[in-house]
């Protein structure tokens, strides 16, 4: 079978606060109808300056865990040089340094082949900006 490639993207409401969502069950669904059964490689991808994805246990108190630990690394106050927006937003900026805007994941007879516990989230901490793109592309 030649190799295919197909795309979708997600549009996801973040709320307007720090979040970490998790896409995983989106990105199966993508599976479910772009891989249809074949193997390859899934991309994440989210095209923002302020935002990423990351593979983490969710539910058990890591999400809320990260996002304490982020606020820790990279503080909302004024020490940024980027400062339009709330204050601290220039952090937002730092964070894909960190947190980087895209994850490239095994996809096994048209199944992510992730860890027990890991979940393929999109990590937003710009308050700013609540409504996000996450582009999912499929090369089987």
């Amino acid at each position: 079978m030649p190799d295919t490639f197909t795309t979708k993207t997600l549009h996801i409401t973040s709320g307007g606060h720090e979040t970490v969502t998790d896409l995983t069950a989106d990105c199966e669904r993508f599976l479910r109808e772009a891989a249809a059964g074949r193997s390859g490689l899934l991309n994440v991808f989210v095209p923002h300056a302020t935002a990423g994805i990351a593979l983490i246990e969710t539910g058990a108190g890591s999400d809320t865990d990260l996002l304490a630990a982020l606020r820790d690394l990279l503080p909302a106050d004024d020490r940024w040089r980027h400062r339009h927006g709330t204050p601290g937003h220039g952090r937002d900026h730092v964070l894909p340094a960190f947190v980087p805007p895209h994850a490239t994941l095994p996809v096994i007879e048209g199944h992510l082949e992730l860890g027990t516990w890991q979940s393929v989230c999109l990590v937003d901490t710009n308050v700013d900006n609540p409504d996000r793109q996450v582009r999912l592309s499929f090369l089987g």
